[in-house]
């Protein structure tokens, strides 16, 4: 099975400072794509620099020419569906249809409260979810969308010309539970996931292994109740919350090991955070980009 390795290169700098080299060395180490988070500020960066995920991919796009761009992930939090789908068909034109969106239901953080609102109970936040991602397909895919939900409508939301890629750009759906990887099946054409939230602190790296055994079972089985065939789908795992999360990308063959691993399970994509000093994410810059250009080649000898 062939394995393709992207990465997240966080909104953290400004753009004339090392962001946009950023991007443009991120294509020249091959990286399959390149994500950012959209979120309105992020954990442990809640107080320093943080800038949209939409005008950074933008000016990336304008940056760069052959790799791939995307969302890991934009969640309903703070976007609504109308107004997302305009700023998405304008990236994939802008891009020359390098766009893929990563989307998922959202959590509890910063962004859960900006906008002035109650944070949403779990139930919610997957009714929203439920619908959020079947409107957002049909603004992508149609002209013209009249819609009312029980949270989002749309009235004569004109969409045109439609984004380059056809019948949309493609959607990356982040799920772990039944509902989601649902939907997932249904409106994905790929699949993401961070692994186990509950073995983040304390499991090991078999226990990681195992629950992400589980969450493929339940794709694959979400496939097979509408007669979707599991095999071609992409499996994207975004890496950094596991077990596993302080060795990986202390070595190449490290990762090699910890690829190998991921692939036997039928994973197609491995996302590596770009390090950032004095954070979660920080990493010895040369081995990760030994990473970028060695670690597939390796994993194939």
């Amino acid at each position: 099975m062939s394995l393709s390795l992207s990465t997240v290169i966080l909104p953290v700098r400004r753009w004339h400072e090392g962001g946009r080299d950023q991007w443009v060395r991120a294509e020249t180490l091959g990286f399959h794509t390149a994500y950012t988070y959209d979120h309105l500020s992020w954990r442990g960066f809640r107080d320093g620099p943080w800038f949209g995920a939409v005008p950074t991919l933008t000016a990336a796009a304008a940056a760069t020419e052959r790799m791939r761009l995307g969302t890991l992930v934009t969640s309903p939090n703070f976007r609504h569906p109308v107004t997302l789908a305009k700023d998405l068909i304008s990236l994939d034109d802008v891009s020359g249809g390098r766009i893929t969106l990563g989307i998922g239901a959202g959590g509890n953080g910063f962004d859960a409260t900006a906008l002035g609102q109650e944070p949403w109970s779990p139930r919610e936040r997957a009714d929203r979810f439920a619908e959020f991602v079947p409107l957002l397909d049909q603004l992508l895919t149609e002209g013209a969308v009249s819609s009312q939900g029980t949270f989002y409508s749309a009235e004569e939301a004109r969409n045109i010309p439609g984004c380059v890629q056809r019948p949309r750009l493609p959607f990356a759906v982040a799920a772990t539970g039944p509902r989601g990887l649902r939907l997932a099946a249904r409106h994905g054409q790929a699949w993401v996931t961070a692994g186990d939230p509950r073995i983040f602190e304390d499991g090991t790296p078999e226990q990681s292994l195992e629950a992400l055994r589980r969450q493929i079972g339940g794709l694959e089985s979400a496939c097979a109740e509408i007669g979707r065939e599991f095999g071609p789908m992409e499996k994207i795992l975004l890496t950094g919350f596991t077990p596993e999360r302080s060795t990986m990308l202390e070595s190449v063959g490290a990762f090699v090991d910890f690829a190998g691993r991921h692939r036997e399970l039928g994973f197609t994509e491995l996302v590596i955070h770009a390090p950032i000093p004095d954070s979660d994410f920080a990493a010895d810059e040369s081995v990760f980009e030994k990473i970028a250009v060695e670690a597939l080649a390796q994993l194939d000898l």
